[in-house]
């Protein structure tokens, strides 16, 4: 049966209107790179107090990991400077062999199928319980930004973790509506932020590569 179409961008100005205005919440934000957290974070930190949560063993090489992890410790850098919000950033360890045992029986579907899927719960719900854990009031994740993911999908695992948790709630999201992902590009160009070419995990790291080499580039 057809899953019902919810607008969560809708619902994210909701919740925002909802808050109180004496004190901002303190959120908790996973982020898997410096680009997909340029607009999330401009369209959040007005309203939350925003720590980014890194923890993303899913994406290989550990050199573009690191990459990526690089870029968003610049992106943060220049955020405070010209944004005046000085995000905290926490960064679990690197584990790609351990966290790839989950995903190896699925290696042969395509991109935006059941792996994926499991990839964005291990993340998401690591994450959730850091952020119950630690007292934070939302949960919010930035992959709701990308032309490539499904944000029905994400927000509904989102949904399913907030039913699981206590004290966290779930900030529901679709960060590329109303412009977001245009507003994205731009800081991100602005920025000079380096623009992975492929999801992260080993499983599109060919379709990487594939790119690089048709557009020249050399990994």
């Amino acid at each position: 049966m057809p899953q019902t179409y919810i607008n969560y961008y809708k619902k994210s100005l909701e919740i925002i209107a909802s808050l109180p205005n004496d004190k901002k919440p303190s959120l908790l934000l996973h982020a898997c790179c410096g680009p997909c957290s340029c607009f999330p974070l401009a369209f959040l930190c007005p309203h939350f107090d925003v720590t980014v949560f890194f923890n993303n063993s899913n994406i290989y090489p550990q050199s573009e990991y690191l990459r990526r992890l690089d870029e968003l410790r610049k992106f943060l850098g220049f955020f405070k400077r010209d944004y005046g919000y000085d995000v905290k950033l926490i960064v679990t360890p690197y584990d790609n062999e351990g966290y790839n045992k989950d995903l190896q029986p699925f290696a042969s579907l395509p991109e935006g199928q059941e792996r994926c899927f499991i990839c964005y719960r291990k993340r998401m719900g690591e994450a959730y319980d850091f952020a119950e854990k630690n007292g934070y009031g939302f949960f919010s994740t930035v992959m709701t930004i990308s032309r490539q993911k499904d944000s029905q999908v994400l927000n509904r695992i989102g949904a399913e973790l907030e039913a699981t948790h206590q004290r966290t709630r779930y900030f529901y999201s679709d960060y590329k509506k109303n412009k977001g992902i245009d507003v994205g590009r731009e800081m991100r160009i602005h920025y000079g932020l380096y623009n992975q070419l492929y999801c992260g995990c080993k499983y599109t790291y060919a379709k990487g590569l594939l790119k690089a080499k048709e557009k020249g580039l050399d990994r």
